[in-house]
């Protein structure tokens, strides 16, 4: 089989590899893609050189623009520089040895068959030849193009070792499978199985970026069902692995809240692209283990679970290093309010319960009515058409409100220098007693959202606490 890519990069590469009398070869990620007419916009390119990568890189580089800077990574005996919308990555060929409590390898000199018996999959493993006395042939020694049409993940080698040696390859594997839509050769999954409590030696940077490239998946349920099937999840994130299982008493059960969680992320993701939403759908119910109660004559209840749920977001963004600054808030925010807008249409939608919705939500309103309704996984048609009945009617309601109101974006139409400088007072509790009784009032619709009408309350909850407005 021969394929050689239709891309000016290669020409140059190959110009360049026959003039210094280099073999040079395309490898990896973008081999299988290109095979699969996968497109990728941002791609990363693997050229693998029998010989001296960094040096193939600056030549490669020079022969495009002066101007192109190469990077140089002299541990790994790697070059690379962005050219267009590829990273690409020169390596010298290579093989590659590791100790038990590291993923980091020892790496010496080698063959293209060393480099590609190091490779994590075989669908990895595929390489082009750039050169112009071969140029285009694929060399497949595992099988890859086979498995690429039958949709395998397997491994290059045995994978007891591949997996042993770096454990985020268990990791990838997942990730693969999710993306490709492919699923994991047996004896593979097994392996990772039998290897999981290996991923404890990897960073947790790491392990989370491939959980965001599970999560970014059109469908990530695939992912995570098979993280909970093969260990990982109870070792990566613990209270999701929590969720699962059904338990029957006095002949009531309970829905299983790890399939319902993977539904509402399923749900989600077909909604949004957005992965700080998508791991609100992940964590909304984190906190139902943790709640869970039965109670004779009504069966089991998970009260508070969204409040619990919010005060856990910050532990697990901290575990995983995920971000702690504004993502980790909306996370939180979200959590905590997705069973507001339902509460509304159980009690009675008044202005005043959408109003607070509103202010608790802002800016963020739309995201939770997405999270919300991603959150109806009855498998009750019926049911189902009410639900989304009941968030339409919430949502004419909010819009109303916010229309109305401008509470979304609320600021205080009064303000505390105001305050001051009305009643004569200095700074303490007194101003804050007063600005939250001017919020409560506009909130439950006792006042507008207006400056004018914010100055006579004011000036009577003034008067109330034995306060005189000066003239």
């Amino acid at each position: 089989m021969k394929i050689f890519p239709d891309d000016s990069i290669f020409e140059i590469v190959a110009r360049i590899a026959d003039r210094e009398n280099v073999k040079a070869y395309v490898i990896g990620g973008f081999v299988r893609d290109h095979i699969m007419r996968r497109i990728n916009p941002e791609r990363d390119i693997d050229i693998v050189v029998l010989g001296d990568g960094p040096a193939m890189a600056r030549a490669v580089a020079r022969e495009i623009s002066r101007d192109i800077k190469v990077t140089v990574f002299k541990t790994f005996g790697t070059a690379m520089f962005r050219y267009r919308n590829s990273d690409i990555e020169f390596v010298g060929a290579r093989k590659e040895s590791y100790s038990s409590d590291s993923r980091k390898p020892s790496v010496t000199p080698g063959t293209l068959e060393d480099d590609q018996n190091r490779r994590d999959f075989t669908i990895n493993a595929l390489a082009i030849s750039l050169n112009r006395d071969n140029p285009g042939e694929v060399l497949d020694p595992f099988g890859g193009i086979e498995d690429i049409r039958n949709g395998i993940i397997r491994t290059p080698l045995d994978p007891d070792t591949t997996f042993s040696d770096d454990p985020l390859r268990m990791m990838r594997a997942v990730r693969f499978a999710a993306q490709l839509g492919f699923r994991i050769d047996a004896e593979t999954l097994a392996s990772i199985s039998r290897n999981a409590e290996r991923i404890k030696i990897v960073s947790a940077e790491r392990i989370t970026t491939e959980l965001n490239k599970i999560m970014a998946t059109a469908k990530p349920s695939a992912g995570f069902l098979l993280l909970g099937q093969t260990g990982l999840l109870e070792l990566i994130l613990p209270e999701i692995a929590r969720l699962k299982g059904v338990e029957d008493k006095e002949g009531k059960g309970h829905k299983d809240n790890f399939h319902h969680t993977l539904k509402v992320l399923d749900n989600l993701a077909a909604k949004s692209d957005d992965l700080w939403l998508r791991w609100t759908a992940l964590l909304h119910d984190v906190a139902k283990p943790a709640t869970k109660k039965f109670v004779p004559g009504t069966g089991w209840t998970f009260h508070g679970h969204e409040y619990i749920g919010a005060k856990m977001v910050p532990e697990i963004f901290k575990r995983l290093k995920l971000p702690l600054n504004e993502r980790m808030k909306y996370v939180q925010k979200l959590v905590g309010l997705h069973l507001r807008p339902i509460s509304l249409v159980q009690e009675e939608v008044t202005d005043s319960a959408v109003r607070r919705l509103l202010f608790e939500a802002g800016e963020d309103i739309d995201d939770l009515m997405v999270l919300c309704e991603a959150d109806i996984t009855s498998g009750n048609r019926m049911k189902v058409l009410k639900h989304r009945e009941n968030f339409a009617l919430v949502r004419r309601k909010l819009k109303e409100i916010e229309e109305k109101d401008a509470v979304r974006t609320f600021q205080p139409p009064v303000h505390g220098e105001e305050i001051i400088a009305t009643f004569n007072l200095p700074p303490g509790p007194l101003i804050g007693v007063i600005k939250t009784a001017i919020k409560e009032a506009i909130l439950d619709g006792i006042i507008p959202n207006d400056h004018e009408a914010a100055r006579e309350f004011m000036i009577r909850k003034g008067e109330e606490l034995g306060l005189k407005a000066g003239e």
